[in-house]
């Protein structure tokens, strides 16, 4: 005689499966907090406070567009790398532009020396990020065998260490925002990020202050035109090449040849 077949109820399938899915859970759950407190803890971002760095940029921002010329800029530049930036104990900016004279101001208690020495013998951290276009830095400035000859005068001027950003201003030159420690080490990776978003944005600013220098050279040279004009009786070209052979003879920039001229001119007309 066969025995029949007992048919499990739904409600106890059903229960039985809830705890085999309820044990399951549960055993992943633990496989996830142990994986968890095996976990290496994640570091915070290296690098300034967003708030700390948006601050800076717009100071510097405003510093910078109320320059009335290029070099005054540079001077701004400068000086606020010196003081808006802890532990520096000097900032350089360097300039070369296509075929002019090489454009540097500097900012700070020290490292006059040690600038003078770099720009006479064309070498040194700033001149080789404008020239290689890269971040060029040094823990120790007095034992970097890249620039023996500039040892001495970071010892004489007390500096240890440097970070150089290069610059970009397009389609008018090439430079370097360097700024100077006392101690030698490491830069500090925040120092890194601070200094290169600011010479991004010194990228920015100098190339709109050089459109604006440009446009009122222009202006300036074509009024100075007319006043060699008038005084000599000559034409345009001739004015062009009587003014750009004084800038040569002089020294000195067109523009700032204009200005003298222009000048003399007004005060000859009221006397």
């Amino acid at each position: 005689m066969s025995v029949p077949h007992r048919r499990v109820p739904a409600a106890p399938r059903g229960a039985r499966l809830s705890r085999r899915i309820s044990a399951d859970t549960t055993s992943a759950s633990g496989a996830l907090r142990r994986r968890s407190r095996r976990a290496t803890p994640v570091s915070p971002p290296s690098g300034p406070h967003p708030m700390e760095l948006a601050g800076l940029l717009h100071e510097l921002t405003v510093r910078l567009l109320a320059a009335d010329r290029l070099g005054h800029a540079l001077d701004r530049l400068a000086a606020f790398g010196a003081s808006a930036l802890p532990g520096v104990l000097r900032c350089s900016v360097t300039l070369i532009g296509e075929g002019g004279p090489l454009l540097s101001a500097g900012s700070g208690p020290g490292g006059e020396t040690f600038d003078q020495h770099q720009y006479a013998e064309s070498a040194g951290p700033g001149l080789e990020a404008a020239r290689t276009r890269a971040l060029v830095t040094s823990a120790d400035l007095v034992a970097d065998e890249r620039w023996p000859t500039l040892g001495p005068a970071a010892v004489l001027d007390g500096l240890g260490a440097v970070v150089a950003v290069p610059l970009d201003v397009r389609r008018t030159a090439v430079g370097a925002f360097s700024l100077y420690l006392g101690t030698p080490a490491e830069p500090d990776p925040e120092l890194l990020v601070t200094a290169m978003a600011l010479a991004g944005q010194a990228e920015v600013l100098l190339g709109e202050l050089h459109r604006r220098e440009a446009l009122t050279e222009g202006a300036e040279v074509d009024r100075a035109v007319g006043v060699i004009i008038a005084q000599r009786g000559c034409g345009v070209q001739e004015a062009y090449a009587v003014l750009q052979e004084s800038a040569r003879r002089l020294g000195l920039d067109r523009r700032t040849v204009a200005d003298r001229l222009i000048t003399a001119a007004a005060r000859n007309a009221t006397t």
